[in-house]
């Protein structure tokens, strides 16, 4: 009887290390998760500004459409995950642009 009592026990005991393993390993799966996505948005957002730089020094005004740098300097990204507002303001005056992560928004969704 002691026997199984001790297998029992030791039993539970690799139930709940085994758990707390699971939930570890899926904790560090979405940390990296998220910080790969930051570091997307991050090279998008460098992208984006580049080509407006670059279109700024070579033409003498500014992209009128963030669908025109993505015709002329090949803008690429994943429209499934950002979106971008591309506001413009004047051939002179940088636009304002705002990368948003889409899947963010589905998750606070969620969570409402």
């Amino acid at each position: 009887m002691r026997k199984n009592r001790k297998k029992g026990k030791e039993l539970i005991i690799t139930l709940i290390v085994s758990a707390g393993l699971l939930v570890f390993l899926l904790i560090s799966v979405d940390y990296t998760r998220k910080g790969n996505v930051a570091r997307q948005k991050e090279s998008l957002e460098k992208a984006i500004q580049r080509d407006i730089t670059y279109s700024y020094a070579t033409t003498g005004s500014y992209p009128k459409t963030l669908d025109y740098i993505e015709r002329v300097y090949g803008l690429s990204y994943d429209e499934d995950l950002f979106s971008i507002d591309y506001e413009v303001r004047g051939s002179k005056i940088p636009p304002i642009v705002t990368v948003t992560v889409i899947e963010e928004k589905n998750d606070n969704e969620k969570a409402n």
